[in-house]
């Protein structure tokens, strides 16, 4: 008879590839690799601090953020929980921001 393994735990979701599945909705604006490919205007986020992203993101949606886009990102960041938000931001804190 084998010994019994020890129980592993389930391993911890990765918050940047759970971002990376959200991300796709952003990239439509932001580019794929979050440097704006699409409208110049719209700022270029690859690489930016998550912090940043995080109370960004929940300033969308809480309507506390105004400008030129904030109607376009609340909507966006309207129906995002609070686990999404930071999930997108670690993935747009983890973009290359090479050239």
């Amino acid at each position: 008879m084998l010994p019994a393994l020890p129980a592993r735990a389930p391993a911890a979701p990765d918050p940047v590839a759970l971002g990376r599945d959200k991300f796709v909705q952003c990239a439509a604006c932001h580019g794929a690799d979050g440097r704006s490919t699409v409208i110049p205007q719209y700022p270029k986020i690859g690489g930016q601090s998550g912090a940043y992203v995080v109370n960004a993101l929940k300033a969308y949606r809480d309507g506390r953020r105004q400008g030129t886009y904030a109607a376009i990102m609340a909507a966006v960041a309207k129906p995002l929980s609070d686990d999404d938000i930071v999930d997108l931001a670690a993935y747009i804190e983890s973009l290359d921001t090479a050239p």
